[in-house]
Formats: C-alpha cells, structure tokens, sequence
C-alpha cells in the first residue's frame, strides 16, 4: 500500500492529485512528511464544528454591500451600451431574475481572427441587423397597395449584404406578402384583398424589425483589445447560438446571464456563473469578501438542480417548517394554507425555534449522537 492511497480517504482528490505530480521523484520517507502535513494543513482550513456558517456568510455579504455603488457603468462611445454594476447587481443575481436588466457577452474568438485584421467585419457579423438598419427611405405607394423600400448600400456593403439577399430574408420571415426587387428598391405587397390601405401602414410598421441577420438578442457590438488579443463585447445575450459559430473561442466565450448558461451548459456551470458574477462585482467595487461566503449561497441557489433567487418564491418557498415560511414574508397567507392542510412542523431549523424561545439546532459538522440506556 503506497502513502497516496493511506491518505486517499482523508484528502480531497484534485489536492492528492497535485501532490502525487509533484513529488514523484522524491523518497518515499518525504513523501509521507509532506502528505502529514498536507493532511494537517487541510484539518486546520476546516471550518471549526459547529460554526453558524450561514449566518456568517449572510454577514460577509451583506456588510460590504451597505458600501457599494449604485450606479450603471457606459461604455464610451457606443449608444445603448450599459453594464450594471454595484448593489443592483448582486440584487439581480441573488433573486434570481430571469430577465436581467443589462445582458451582455465577452466573445473570445480563435487564431487568427483575434489578432484583429478583420475584427471589425467579424463584430458586425455577430451583431443582429434588422430591416430598418438598411433602409435609406420608405414610401408608401397608394395607387399599388404596397411598401416600397430603398436599401441603403453604404450599409448593405458595411455588412456584406446584397439586395438580393435582404429580398430572401424577408420571404423568409414574412408571411401573405409578395416581394419583388427592383434595383436598389425592394417592393413588399400584401396578397389579401381586403382594407389593403391600413394593411400596408401595418406592414411598414411589421417589416422595420423583421432579422436580416448576424445573432438575435446581439444589441451592439464593441471590439476590445486585451493584451495580445481582440474581444468582442456585445449589448445583449445569445450563447447558444454565439457557441455554433466557427470563430469563437467556446472554452473561453462568457454570458452574464446565469439563466442562459443554465439552459445551455447545466447547472454546475450556472452555479460557478453566480459564484464568478457575485465575486467579480464586490472586487470591482474594492471589497474583500472570502469567496466560499458566495460559494454558499450559490449551492443553495442550485441544490434543487434549478436556480431559485433568495425570495419568497425561491428558496424560501421550499422550506419544509411552516414558520420559517411565514417568517420571510407574506405570514398570513402560509398559516392559513397550513391550517387548511394540517401541516405539521417538526421545528428542525433555526427560525422557528427562536420564534418559540427554544434552544436553536444551529452548526454545521455537528454530529447526532444517541444514547442507549441500559436497564
């Protein structure tokens, strides 16, 4: 039996895998030295039974934030470009919400589009282009019932578009039109014989936001250069489809929507997403809180497989004392749904144990002892 596996049950894997890698050509004897002191290294980093972890974390979190900004960072230069940062950020993240109020991505792309030759055209490429965003002028044309449309071609050709192309695309999205080209001129014409007149005003108003192309949900789009490498920084959110194009790096490729992440790549990656956004705002704003504080409160985000905000309807709707859900919020509500039911509670957690002045089952890594009484 080798020293590794003495103290396989004792050390966390990754830690004895490093270990093993750096010492393979040492002597046994200092091997064993380092492996006792790893091992006792690794007790004393161990939180101290019965340490109210969550109540210190709560604290950790809660106490910087009192200092924190409030405000919403602009990215110079480019229009409906925001980012927010500060207390309204963690407040996002920690409830939960589904739609966050400023989505954004970091596209990592691969050799040799990072090295910025064609990084503008690759950019524009990934930003979503409407209709509207080509168009030079509308005309309605009484007489025919329909939509005349000229293209603008300085832009057409800024993203590699031809009319010919933009003609396909609305055929693709539209639906009861005709379209024909003419020249520069696109021409959209309802099929339907009715009230053609306001058929035609709604159809001008229906084709401005109809997709061209590039990437839905991509608002904006603004290269950055990082030490040797160009970035795309975009206004708006699409992982999955940003991760199926050929020039993107995947490994590195970054969402800030955690929802996003959790329906693309699980609910590991989304918890390490919360852990990393969490982390990334309180450093951004000169605070120091230990990172398995955050690391906590994303496990209990995450534990149900699903992510759930630190709400009423979130985590907290999940607990099984009747009290502690009454506790948070809404208390009324939860004692008459109890009583309806006859739900029972066992006072098991800490809530509704100082509600009834009674001693707090409070700690973690206490263990549960029994006694046996002989007779």
């Amino acid at each position: 039996m080798s020293a590794y596996d003495k103290y396989r049950a004792q050390l966390p894997p990754k830690l004895l895998e490093e270990i093993k890698e750096k010492t393979k050509d040492m002597k046994a004897e200092r091997v064993e030295k380092i492996l006792e002191r790893a091992l006792h290294e690794y007790q004393r980093a161990q939180i101290d039974a019965g340490e109210s972890v969550g109540i210190v974390s709560a604290e950790s979190i809660g106490e910087p934030g009192t200092q924190m900004t409030l405000d919403t960072f602009h990215f110079a230069g480019v229009a409906e470009m925001n980012v927010t940062l500060g207390l309204p950020r963690i407040i996002e993240i920690l409830d939960g919400r589904k739609e966050i109020e400023t989505p954004m991505m970091e596209i990592y792309l691969v050799s040799p589009h990072n090295k910025g030759k064609d990084i503008k055209e690759i950019a524009q490429s990934v930003k979503e282009t409407k209709f509207q965003d080509v168009v030079a002028e509308f005309f309605i044309n009484i007489v025919d019932a329909s939509v005349e449309v000229k293209l603008d071609e300085q832009k057409l050709e800024g993203i590699r578009m031809t009319t010919d192309k933009v003609s396909k695309a609305l055929q693709k999205e539209l639906r009861g039109v005709t379209v024909k080209e003419k020249g520069d001129t696109i021409i959209i014409k309802p099929r339907s014989k009715g009230d053609s007149l306001n058929e035609v005003y709604n159809l001008k108003e229906k084709v401005k936001g109809v997709y061209i192309q590039g990437v839905k949900g991509i608002k904006q789009v603004l290269p950055v250069k990082r030490d040797d490498e160009y970035v795309i920084i975009t206004a708006g959110s699409n992982l999955k489809e940003v991760l199926q194009l050929d020039f993107v790096d995947e490994a590195r490729t970054m969402t800030n929507d955690v929802f996003e992440i959790r329906n693309v790549l699980g609910i590991e990656a989304a918890r390490q997403s919360i852990i990393n956004e969490v982390f990334k705002v309180i450093e951004n704003q000169g605070l120091n809180v230990d990172v398995r504080h955050i690391m906590l409160v994303a496990d209990t985000m995450c534990s149900s497989g699903d992510i759930k905000g630190i709400t009423r309807y979130g985590v907290v709707s999940d607990k099984a004392s009747v009290l502690a859900r009454a506790s948070f919020e809404t208390p009324i509500k939860h004692i008459i749904a109890a009583a309806l039911i006859g739900e029972v509670d066992e006072l098991n957690s800490v809530i509704e144990n100082v509600m009834l002045n009674q001693p707090v089952p409070v700690g973690t890594g206490l263990p549960a002892l029994i006694t046996t009484f002989k007779k």
